[in-house]
């Protein structure tokens, strides 16, 4: 019962705050919830969820290379300058940073409270995005920036 009524909070809050993700998220999980026999369902959402959105975005950030919008030479290009060093960095650096990540979620699965807590507060009230790519070019923006090296500026 109180897992349903705190899916119905959240749900509530990406409603109030037009979150479309977080709203879609949600109501997918509550839909599974509600119909019998799809504890192993979510179970599985849950084991690999995390997984199958990485594939997804890295679906999406492909198309450009796909599509020959980007191609070698624009990543020859960026890798002469200093800021295409950074993000590679950071690239390197968010990927190290998730793979402990799962590790600690793996050792300590109730931390997932916090951090769905957390990103639900960061997404609905600070329009913050939960993506892991993402996550790599705000880093690699922040160092930038420190550095003054925001291209375009």
């Amino acid at each position: 019962m109180e897992s349903g009524f705190f899916l119905l909070i959240i749900l509530a809050i990406s409603i109030v705050s037009k979150n479309k993700s977080l709203i879609i998220g949600v109501s997918a999980v509550i839909v599974l919830r509600m119909i019998p026999q799809t504890q192993s369902l979510l179970k599985l959402l849950q084991a690999q969820g995390i997984n199958w959105g990485v594939t997804v975005i890295s679906a999406a950030i492909m198309v450009p290379i796909a599509t020959g919008e980007i191609g070698f030479k624009d990543l020859l290009n960026v890798i002469k300058s200093p800021a295409g060093w950074i993000a590679i960095s950071c690239g390197i650096l968010v990927a190290i940073l998730s793979a402990k990540g799962i590790g600690l979620l793996t050792m300590r699965p109730e931390m997932t409270v916090a951090l769905v807590f957390g990103t639900i507060i960061g997404v609905v009230f600070l329009k913050g995005i939960a993506a892991g790519p993402v996550i790599a070019s705000g880093l690699t923006y922040v160092i930038l920036t420190i550095f003054n090296l925001v291209p375009g500026h």
